[in-house]
């Protein structure tokens, strides 16, 4: 079994429904939303259809409202 830490750059993953495949080790991915480094053992927030790694809950919500503005609609 592959470490999910096999090397100290950035990885490369394929987000899959609760999980993920590495597809080039490293220590970290970045938020798409924020730019900060996400440990690999820390990534909890992504998107399968878009393929992107978040932080937290707030950048991916912040994250899915850019890309569907009509969920904001009537507030």
């Amino acid at each position: 079994m592959m470490n999910r830490m096999d090397s100290g750059g950035e990885a490369k993953l394929r987000y899959l429904d609760g999980d993920f495949e590495i597809v080039r080790p490293g220590a970290f991915v970045r938020c798409v939303v924020t730019g900060e480094s996400i440990a690999i053992d820390a990534l909890r927030y992504w998107s399968v259809d878009r393929q992107e790694p978040y932080v937290d809950a707030a950048a991916a919500l912040k994250r899915e409202l850019e890309c569907h503005p009509e969920l904001t609609r009537g507030r």
